[in-house]
């Protein structure tokens, strides 16, 4: 009786495929839902109560933390983004005295951030809603693209030391500054001195490493000068690696030494 029989198996085959085709049509797995985490946002629109000072407001969120700054001290704590509600735990503050209409800032971040206001994100876009206050952020690196290493004039801002970071006076008057030219030549001033030398850049993942050779002129300035001038100089000493944050540019040598440098 093969006629029984061959329509049995044809059935049987017909059942294996409509249950392959359900399968294949299967949705898969969700994927997860964007967050601000990784990155940094500043603020372009304050409805409600401002800034004092004017802001902008900065946060960064990275490695289940967040940093908030609106123009005076920087406030980091651990951050909670479940449910569309911004929850911080509580936030370690610098102490930097601010003038004028600036010092309010701090309160005014703290006031917004406890009152666990509810996120948006929305492409580049992140808005938090608190009590009092609507704010209207935008990512970073959209607002603010990264500067080019090569031809961009460089400020240096901040000296870094195996012991502190150190802003002064004497750098803000020096304004020691470095020139990565596209053929891999180097040109800048060290805060007493010209310098000169090569460059030679290798990109990494996450930035890129400088040798350097450099050479200054011999002229001798006030102490204070010649003390930024060999900070200068001990970063760029050999091998450094070099990370560009929107204007900003970072230096760090593994002997200790490094530079932040602003884009002019």
């Amino acid at each position: 009786m093969p006629g029984p029989a061959l329509r049995i198996g044809a059935a049987l085959a017909l059942l294996v495929l409509a249950a392959t085709a359900c399968s294949d049509n299967e949705p898969g797995p969700a994927a997860p839902e964007p967050t601000p985490m990784g990155h940094t946002y500043i603020s372009t629109e304050v409805t409600g109560v401002p800034i004092p000072g004017g802001g902008p407001l900065t946060l960064t969120f990275a490695d289940g933390r967040i940093s908030a700054d609106a123009g005076c001290n920087t406030h980091t704590g651990a951050v909670d983004l479940r449910d569309h509600v911004l929850h911080v735990s509580d936030l370690a503050s610098t102490l930097v005295g601010c003038p004028g209409d600036r010092a309010g800032s701090d309160a005014w971040v703290g006031d917004l951030l406890r009152a666990d206001p509810t996120w948006q994100l929305e492409r580049d876009r992140l808005t938090l809603t608190g009590k009092n206050t609507t704010v209207v952020l935008t990512d970073k690196k959209v607002l603010l693209p990264d500067r080019p290493l090569r031809g961009t004039e460089w400020v240096v801002t901040t000296l870094l030391t195996p012991e502190a970071q150190v802003q002064s006076r004497t750098v803000d008057e020096v304004r020691p500054t470095l020139l990565f030219g596209d053929d891999g030549g180097l040109t800048g001033f060290a805060g007493c001195n010209r310098l000169t030398g090569r460059a030679t850049v290798t990109d990494t993942p996450d930035g890129a490493d400088i040798a350097f050779t450099a050479a200054t002129t011999r002229m001798m300035c006030a102490p204070e000068i010649m003390e930024v001038e060999r900070a200068v100089l001990a970063a760029l000493d050999g091998t450094a690696h070099a990370t560009v944050d929107a204007d900003t540019l970072t230096l760090r040598n593994p002997n200790g030494h490094g530079l932040a440098l602003r884009a002019v």
